[in-house]
């Protein structure tokens, strides 16, 4: 790189200027632009794409059938994979920050439902008022972008982030298991089709992990051995499916995708939008906003996490320039019936870590890995999604592709993104011998009591959000993240503030620098 930004140059000093944010992203990015596609050139963007292609694919799918049950076919698979590849390749040379991966979440899906069910019972045409609800939305976004609003993450912490990535981490794991032992759950299910779909997965899922951790292995050349690591997912992904098809006398669910390139219920693509009554066009900034405190949310929320000064990144983040980009394929989507999305904290984070060198330090039981440098382009995700909108026209041959892998790689990835989150390492600390804990900077300066209890009040704020989230208030989600916030300063009561600062810091990659640098002297 012929230049270097510090790492923690966010782009979130609070200011009142309109469009200051905007323009101090494209200033801090606009350099690296041309670099962006020269760190693409390597052999391990290509393991990124191969590996995130499966992996965005298959959340399309999932996803894209989840949207159709609840909108009853209005919004299908067909329409996410649209949705996923158009947005994908736009917000991958236009964004601020590329390695972000946009995709559907489950919130988005459980709003596009709650609205389905109120059009319903209001006998509104629901596609119109989607618009509607999605074109306000946009707006809205791209009025926040430039007022700077996502300078509002700066109060956000370690502690909200945590809970936020291992939410979303365990909804992967959650509906990945649930889908595994659905067929063992059916009357009609046959052994033969119970026993492939488990052997599948959990095939894919360790096949995946055992490739990826190769590359800490001492066995062959470090070329070799990071060949393997790096295409760990995709070999699993061939292999398994390969596994599968010379299994063909066993009947396996397959993807649900239609036959041929065209919308859900055969409407045509743009939505009439003038088909709703000129009260419901205004209305429909009602419900809007509350989509926009969940779009704000979930895209802000990952932005921090991908640049996370763990994942040692030197171009700088673009939050304000994300936002705008996300406002305005939100409207671009509602007009043509499609999906909404926005950054997915999975994809995103496995994103960063397909394209990380890695190191081990420490050692015996306390070895971790640190990101050493990422290899920041705009090729994967621009190709990952080129990937994705070929295989509309190939959706035949991606019904070969069985369910059952794309859930084992949907674990894999909510194990994946398990890992290094120090919210999940400190619950592992109940059952690890204290004399074995790792020396960390918040184990060497907190009291394990403490640890434990910070950790207690984490679980309880994870299980408040997974609660609502899957009850019939699960529109007000996005409010409780927001909530965590205040919460979070309001702990300051609970404990001393050189606690709560250690186990919420940012990042412990200057506290171990230091670490390294004493004994250095020492010896």
């Amino acid at each position: 790189m012929s230049r270097k930004t510090e790492s923690n140059d966010d782009g979130l000093r609070p200011t009142n200027e309109p469009f200051a944010g905007l323009r101090g992203d494209f200033l801090r990015r606009l350099p690296y632009y041309i670099d962006d596609f020269k760190q693409g050139v390597h052999l391990k963007v290509l393991a990124s794409i191969l590996f995130l292609f499966f992996a965005c694919l298959a959340n399309a799918i999932a996803f894209g059938g989840l949207s159709g049950i609840v909108t009853n076919g209005e919004i299908g698979t067909v329409e996410m994979i649209v949705a996923t590849a158009a947005g994908g390749i736009a917000f991958s040379l236009l964004s601020g920050q590329p390695l972000t991966i946009l995709g559907g979440t489950g919130p988005i899906v459980i709003f596009t439902g709650l609205l389905y069910a109120v059009c319903n019972q209001l006998n509104l045409p629901f596609l119109a008022s989607y618009a509607w609800v999605g074109l306000w939305s946009g707006l809205f976004l791209i009025i926040l972008s430039v007022i700077n609003a996502s300078a509002l993450m700066r109060y956000f912490t370690r502690f909200t982030d945590e809970i936020f990535a291992a939410l979303i981490a365990v909804i992967f794991i959650v509906e990945a298991v649930n889908a595994i032992f659905e067929p063992f759950l059916a009357s009609d299910s046959r052994v033969s089709t119970e026993l492939l779909t488990l052997v599948l997965a959990i095939g894919t899922f360790a096949l995946s992990r055992l490739l990826k951790s190769f590359g800490r292995t001492p066995y062959i050349s470090h070329r070799v051995r990071e060949f393997v690591s790096d295409f760990g997912p995709a070999i699993a992904i061939t292999v398994m499916t390969g596994f599968a098809l010379l299994e063909s006398s066993v009947v396996i669910e397959a993807p649900e995708v239609p036959d041929k390139f065209a919308t859900t219920t055969g409407r045509p693509w743009l939505v009439d939008v003038f088909s709703l009554p000129v009260w419901a066009i205004f209305a429909s900034a009602g419900p809007a906003l509350m989509a926009t405190i969940l779009l704000f949310l979930d895209q802000n929320i990952t932005t921090r996490l991908v640049n996370a000064p763990s994942h040692n990144l030197k171009k700088g983040a673009g939050f304000h320039l994300d936002l705008l980009v996300v406002g305005v394929i939100t409207c671009v989507c509602s007009l043509f019936g499609l999906p909404w999305i926005v950054a997915a904290t999975v994809h995103s984070l496995n994103h960063v870590k397909s394209l990380a060198d890695v190191e081990v330090i420490g050692d015996g039981l306390q070895k971790r890995e640190r990101i050493v440098s990422v290899r920041e382009n705009r090729v994967s995700p621009f190709f990952i999604h080129v990937l994705i909108a070929v295989s509309i026209f190939m959706l035949p041959v991606i019904k070969l592709i069985p369910m059952a892998v794309l859930f084992g790689l949907f674990l894999y990835m909510g194990f994946a993104t398990l890992g290094g989150n120090q919210f999940f390492d400190r619950v592992i600390l109940w059952i690890t011998d204290r004399n074995l804990y790792p020396s960390t900077h918040y184990v060497r300066q907190v009291p394990s009591r403490v640890i434990h209890r910070f950790t207690i009040i984490q679980i309880a704020c994870l299980a408040a959000l997974w609660i609502l989230k899957a009850s019939p208030a699960g529109i007000l989600f996005p409010v409780l993240i927001a909530v965590l916030v205040p919460f979070r300063f309001w702990m300051g009561r609970w404990f001393e503030p050189d606690h709560l600062a250690a186990l919420d810091a940012e990042e412990e990659q200057n506290e171990l620098d230091r670490s390294a640098m004493r004994e250095d002297l020492h010896a």
